[in-house]
């Protein structure tokens, strides 16, 4: 059965707002809110809750105290006997405790390279301000990390009220208090900024995915839900992405690295910085696909694409913890705030995918889901990652072929170009030659005065040189020729 067209990904721009209408991005995380207007619901049912418990709580105890029998103090002093006797029994059988009993002091607080660097980066930052200035945000910055320390084992919803609060509490102090009234809003923020880099890189481990949660679950149920939407191709997403051109293949490639890359940070802005990069690489895919410029509307269903190849690890995990420990500001407004919300909604979709999400019938989703089949290919998109290696070399090896033929044909047509050339010089100079031939002329020959030539007895009588004998200075006869 052929497949109906699918239906276009859209989202309008209201539905990534906070609902309660306050004009910050929401998250679905936190149920349609944004960060402030969560932490307010959130304390009011907090409090709600606390009420109700309270007076649940009031409640047992009197009913409690009403069913207090004659026989409780009885039954507390008997309690008490057979405890101080076994107690003094434990104390005649306790063991003199040895090296290997005594519980070892709690590990030192472990500081990795990345941290020393931040905290450098940090230090040389705050020479430019007043000395008090600096120390004022050290200790503040200090005190939550001693205070996440000593609540390590926490529910994670604590230590996100930690820190959460530290980062209400910090900003406002810094836009009050006189030792931060010098201050630029530039400051401000890049302060703030190394805050949150500082705090969430040194109590990494203590933050990312912690036992008091099902990030690890959650991450496992993803990776099974992507693995089994392989077969799922860009056509039925309705993307415009073309895979069969080079440079988009490469764009794509990109995309998913900067993607698998966000797992390898540890501080929020840097996880974000890389999908920030990613959906720029995505943005681009589209521009070229569709040769024109990218909208909003295909951004979304290629950036689902790009997660089911990616297919990234940890990806609830590292969602949940920016959403957690990230400043509220970076997720409220801006382009981050936008494109993580935007990744926060292809996760949603990718959970809750079905049939009709692929306009597909429920048989054949349910036979793609279960590897009983694969749907029709429309080109290389199932083709595994070797089979597209090959052909795309291949196509590079054909179009090395082309080019070199190209070479050959300009090479006999410049070897033809020469002998062409040759034959016309040559009928160029036999035409000259024939047209201004060559004459000999002779030699012209010195003449010397003193000879005997008959063209002398031609001159004039003035030029008629005389010949006498020179006697006296050799014993043969020399002849002089003298003009008279």
């Amino acid at each position: 059965m052929a497949a109906k067209k699918p239906t276009k990904l859209h989202i309008e721009a209201s539905e990534l707002l906070c609902k309660n209408g306050c004009g910050f991005y929401g998250n679905q995380l936190w149920q349609g809110y944004c960060s402030l207007c969560y932490r307010e619901e959130c304390q009011r049912a907090k409090v709600a809750q606390q009420e109700q418990d309270s007076k649940k709580m009031m409640k047992k105890q009197a009913e409690d105290a009403d069913k207090a029998s004659l026989f409780s103090k009885f039954a507390e002093k008997k309690t008490q006997h057979i405890n101080k006797r076994a107690h003094t029994l434990k104390s005649m059988f306790k063991k003199t405790p040895t090296k290997e009993s005594v519980p070892e002091p709690r590990a030192k607080r472990q500081v990795n390279k990345e941290t020393q660097q931040i905290k450098a980066d940090l230090m040389d930052y705050l020479k430019q301000f007043k000395r008090p200035t600096a120390e004022d945000f050290v200790k503040i910055v200090q005190e939550l990390v001693d205070k996440l320390y000593q609540n390590a084992d926490a529910p994670v919803e604590d230590l996100t009220d930690l820190v959460q609060d530290f980062y209400i509490k910090l900003g406002k102090r810094m836009d009050s208090h006189s030792l931060y009234k010098d201050l630029s809003s530039e400051d401000i923020d890049t302060l703030l900024d190394y805050a949150e880099k500082y705090i969430t890189v040194k109590m990494y481990t203590s933050l990312f995915c912690p036992a008091t949660c099902d990030d690890e679950q959650k991450d496992l149920q993803m990776q099974t839900q992507i693995r089994s939407l392989h077969w799922v191709t860009g056509q039925q997403l309705d993307t415009m992405i073309n895979e069969h051109e080079t440079e988009v293949r490469t764009l794509v490639d990109q995309a998913i690295t900067e993607i698998i890359e966000v797992n390898s940070k540890k501080a929020p802005q840097d996880k974000l910085s890389c999908i920030v990069r990613c959906s720029k690489h995505i943005f681009e895919i589209i521009r070229q696909s569709k040769e024109g410029p990218a909208c909003a509307d295909d951004f979304l269903p290629a950036l689902i694409y790009t997660v089911l190849k990616a297919n990234p690890p940890l990806l609830q995990s590292n969602i949940q913890f920016i959403t957690r420990f990230s400043c509220p500001s970076r997720l409220m407004k801006g382009e981050a705030g936008y494109i993580f919300t935007n990744l926060c909604c292809a996760v949603q979709f990718i959970e809750n995918i079905t049939h009709e999400s692929l306009a597909l019938t429920q048989h054949e989703f349910d036979r793609y889901m279960s590897g009983e089949a694969i749907p029709p290919q429309s080109g290389n998109e199932y083709m595994c990652e070797g089979l597209r290696l090959m052909y795309d070399n291949l196509k590079t090896l054909a179009e090395l072929r082309q080019r070199q033929e190209k070479v050959m044909a300009e090479a006999l047509q410049l070897q033809q170009e020469m002998k062409d050339f040759k034959e016309n010089f040559k009928q160029e100079v036999q035409n000259v030659l024939i047209r201004m031939p060559l004459t000999i002329k002779p030699r012209k020959m010195k003449v010397n005065l003193d000879d005997d030539s008959e063209s002398l007895d031609l001159l004039p009588s003035p030029l008629l040189p005389l010949t006498v004998d020179n006697v006296g200075m050799d014993t043969r006869n020399t002849r002089v020729r003298l003009f008279h």
